[in-house]
């Protein structure tokens, strides 16, 4: 069987823990978040969990993590 190829810009965008959740960084994050409140600008800081219904399609595409 040959090896399967990993997905590179997913597993970029994605972090996989030693528990097996699959993070992602917050959206809207780049710029204009002077405008922002700061309870906003701290939930941006942190890292998002990946729905249970993608987190199928995301395992596929990063085979060896």
């Amino acid at each position: 069987m040959p090896k399967i190829k990993t997905k590179k810009s997913v597993s970029k965008r994605f972090k996989v823990t030693p528990r097996k959740k699959i993070l992602r960084r917050a959206s809207t994050q780049n710029h204009f978040n002077a405008r922002n409140r700061g309870v906003e600008t701290l939930a941006k800081r942190r890292d998002k969990t990946i729905s249970p219904a993608d987190r199928k399609d995301i395992k596929r595409l990063i085979p060896y993590h």
